[in-house]
């Protein structure tokens, strides 16, 4: 179903053809994966996003009573929030459960992972798939003939061989541990893919951030234009056109976008005799939220979250290519037991036609505050409109049939 200008409501589409950018301008659309498996906690991410978009301090640096927190959650001030989530024994148990009834692992098969998860799986720049070169090393432009198992140097990660690609050396590529995983679970390996035990305790780590909707509820429902689809397929407010009436706060499924107050910060409970923040505000009172840095986008440059992360939880760059690596890092996990993973917002089905920042996760979406079914309000608006035109054809002829009624 198409509405005004021929946009789309739901389901799956290219947001970038949908505000006709032209082909002079346009750019492949980009995004996120967050891969909250290496995620450590550190909170570089969100203090790289608050110095570059300078925004302000949000609270009062305290930590939370219920997490080593401070923030507590995504805001006009914070646009990337780390969560801390503890989880027990029982709770790690219950989302392997979940996370069996969402997907099914299958029996071992034999053959590239590509060809089985539908997306493909990019080796390291000027190799291919381990053991495709002829002289059965790594196949790639390197000359390397050493014929080693990659099983047995993705598990041995032994310090010999092709220095040029990495097989036989300890930097062992996403490729070839892969590869390592299917000989293995196929019995032509003695790699251990057995699932982990179970840990009395864990945290669960997870950097939130504004998902970039295919069908953006904000930028739908903001009655002055104020937030608009980018070149590159996300979406940012101009602050110079908000009017602040907040609008789009009430049409995010995800409560991302918030309105920014004068930036006073009252002292909490028991902390009286510490004074108020008094601090300087850019756009007060105006809608805020992650623009996937797009100052730095059309400079050609990485968004300063995705650059400073340690651990490259923080992956950034075509959008189809992060939904490729998510699917790949979730079929080898599985692939290691962890049932529990599962990715968020890859579905260009869902409600909101599948997100630009896309999420692997390691339990329930409501565990990490996260909506389970998102969708936005403009998805219902063909019922609703097909709604109010049987009922004004209702009236009308009722008012009709009363009418001709009462001539007689």
């Amino acid at each position: 179903m198409r509405g005004s200008l021929t946009h789309e409501f739901s389901g799956p589409t290219d947001p970038i053809a949908d505000v006709h950018w032209d082909h002079e301008h346009a750019h492949s659309r980009k995004g996120f994966f967050t891969d909250t498996s290496i995620c450590i906690g550190c909170k570089a991410c969100e203090v790289a996003c608050k110095e570059w978009n300078r925004n302000p301090q949000d609270g009062d640096l305290q930590l939370l009573d219920s997490s080593y927190d401070n923030t507590g959650s995504l805001g006009a001030n914070t646009w990337r929030h780390v969560a801390f989530i503890e989880q027990s024994q029982d709770r790690i148990e219950q989302a392997r459960e979940s996370g069996r009834a969402l997907v099914s692992l299958g029996m071992p098969q034999v053959g590239p992972p590509a060809a089985r998860a539908g997306a493909p799986v990019t080796s390291a720049p000027g190799t291919s798939a381990p053991g495709a070169g002829s002289g059965g090393g790594c196949g790639g432009s390197c000359g390397c003939a050493s014929g080693a198992d990659p099983a047995a140097e993705a598990h041995a990660g032994s310090q010999s061989g092709c220095g040029s690609c990495g097989t036989g050396s300890g930097r062992v590529t996403e490729a070839q541990a892969m590869s390592a995983i299917d000989a293995a679970m196929a019995g032509q390996s003695d790699l251990d893919v057995a699932p982990p035990d179970t840990p009395e305790f864990r945290w669960l780590m997870s950097s939130d951030v504004c998902k970039h909707c295919t069908h953006a509820g904000c930028l739908d429902v903001c009655p002055t234009g104020a937030l608009f689809r980018t070149e590159f397929g996300t979406v940012v407010v101009q602050a110079d056109v908000c009017n602040g009436c907040g609008t789009c706060v009430a049409g995010c499924p995800f409560g991302v976008i918030e309105r920014r107050d004068d930036g006073t910060i009252s002292p909490p409970d028991g902390h009286a005799e510490k004074p108020k923040v008094d601090q300087e505000i850019p756009n007060p009172r105006t809608a805020n939220k992650c623009t996937l840095c797009y100052d730095r986008l059309v400079e050609g440059q990485t968004p300063a979250c995705a650059q400073t992360c340690p651990t490259t939880s923080i992956k950034f760059g075509d959008h189809d290519d992060m939904v490729s690596k998510a699917h790949a890092r979730v079929e080898q996990l599985h692939a290691q037991g962890m049932s529990e993973a599962r990715l968020y917002g890859a579905n260009d089905n869902d409600g909101v036609g599948g997100t630009g920042s896309v999420f692997l996760l390691l339990d329930e979406p409501e565990v990490y505050g996260l909506p389970p079914d998102p969708h936005v309000p403009t998805r219902d608006l063909p019922t609703m409109f097909k709604r109010a035109g049987i009922a004004a054809a209702g009236m009308l002829a009722a008012s009709a049939v009363a009418f001709l009624g009462g001539r007689r």
